[in-house]
Formats: structure tokens, sequence, C-alpha cells
């Protein structure tokens, strides 16, 4: 199939992103990129080829096309990664269980254990807030309960956190996901 630099998209439309859960509007199209608003609220850029209109049906796809495809996913390939890519899709994590944060933590008592993981999760929140990360995600793992329900309390101090729990199937039970809104 061949790619054309030319594209149909206009500011307004509606898009879903291929590889991604992500849909949202137009906001801004320049040279090489686009920026759209998702469902969410936040704006992220993407290329033009990462980008679907919802509600277009109309794909023409050869044989040919799906013989070419397939010959070219079965060699491998060095992939080039794109720094600004990373930059959008990467959502950052933070593991805070005490090994991953002192390298010995012999002689602390459980609670200076606990207030140094607060303090840990609440300079990755507020860094977090000040570069406009959209997304974060805090392992904080299963145990008793303690440091969620002590990072429930800390989660509260802020209007702009709202907090789900993290895909399964990357982080485990323990582990919480803090999407930051973003003030324009």
């Amino acid at each position: 199939m061949k790619q054309t630099t030319k594209h149909s998209f206009k500011t307004g439309d509606r898009v879903q992103v291929l590889d991604d859960a992500v849909e949202g509007v137009i906001t801004a199209i320049d040279t090489d990129s686009i920026t759209i608003e998702s469902t969410d609220g936040f704006l992220i850029k993407y290329q033009p080829n990462e980008l679907i209109k919802i509600g277009e049906t109309k794909i023409a796809v050869s044989y040919q096309d799906i013989r070419l495809a397939k010959s070219i996913k079965d060699v491998p390939q060095k992939v080039k990664k794109s720094p600004f890519k990373d930059k959008v899709r990467a959502t950052p994590s933070f593991d805070l269980h005490i090994e991953k944060i002192v390298k010995s933590h012999k002689g602390m008592s459980n609670f200076d254990i606990l207030n140094l993981q607060l303090e840990t999760a609440q300079r990755h929140i507020e860094f977090a807030i000040k570069n406009r990360i959209p997304k974060i995600v805090l392992i904080h793992g299963v145990g008793a309960g303690v440091l969620k329900t002590e990072l429930e309390y800390l989660y509260r101090k802020y209007d702009q956190i709202i907090v789900s729990e993290a895909s399964y199937q990357l982080y485990g039970q323990g582990a919480s996901e803090l999407y930051f809104k973003q003030n324009n």
C-alpha cells in the first residue's frame, strides 16, 4: 500500500489512534503532526499515519498489499525510536516498595518506611503536576493496604488528580494510575 504525505484531516474531526485506546478531536494541524484533545481532556500530538477518522469506512486494500504487509512483518527490521513518540506515549511508573527507594532499610521503623514512601509519592506527584505530565503510575503493592490507604489521603490534597486502578496486565493488583487535569 502506498503511503502519501497528504492527509485528509481537518480541525474538528473526531479521530482514533490506531495502536492505542485514545480518541478525541483534532485541535491543531502542523506540517508533520496533528494535535488532538483526547476524551480525557489531554492535548496529545500524533503523526497523521497514526490516526483514523471515526466513522470512516472506506478502506481499499488489495491482495498485493496484504502479501506485502505479511512479507514485511516476517522480516525482522531495525526499529528507529522517535524521542518525541516516547515522550507522548510512555507513562512513567514509580515503585514505592522500600527496597526500590533506599539501598538498605535496616534499622528503619515501619513508621519511617511509610513516611519515606509517602514523601517519595508526593515528590513524584508534584513533579508531574509541575511538568504537565498527563499521567503516572504509582506501584504500592498489595500487602495489608496501609500504604494504599495513606496514598488515598495524599491524593485528596490535589484537586487535579483522578485516580484509577492501573493495568492489571502491566502492574498486577497493587498499582494506581493518576491522571492530572491540565489547566489551559
